[in-house]
C-alpha cells in the first residue's frame, strides 16, 4: 500500500484539489434549479472532479516519471 501511495502521490494530490474544485464549482456555478443531472448534484461534482483531478496527475507523474527513468539510466 506505501508503495502504491509513493507512487501515485501527485495523482492523489491532484484527485484531492479536483474533489475540492469539483465542489466548489457545485456550490457556486452548479444548476440552482436541480433540472442538471450532473451539476444539481454534489456529490457528481465531486466525483467527477476527483476523476478529471487524478487523470491529470496520473499524466503529470507519468511526465515526471519518464524523466527520472531516463536520469538512472544515464548514470
Amino acid at each position: 500500500m506505501k508503495q502504491f501511495i509513493r507512487k501515485h502521490i501527485i495523482a492523489i494530490i491532484f484527485a484531492f484539489v479536483g474533489a475540492v474544485g469539483g465542489f466548489l464549482y457545485w456550490k457556486f456555478v452548479g444548476c440552482k434549479s436541480g433540472t442538471c443531472a450532473i451539476k444539481s448534484n454534489w456529490y457528481l461534482m465531486t466525483l467527477y472532479g476527483v476523476l478529471a483531478g487524478y487523470l491529470v496527475g496520473d499524466i503529470i507523474s507519468g511526465f515526471t516519471g519518464k524523466k527520472k527513468d531516463k536520469e538512472d539510466k544515464v548514470d
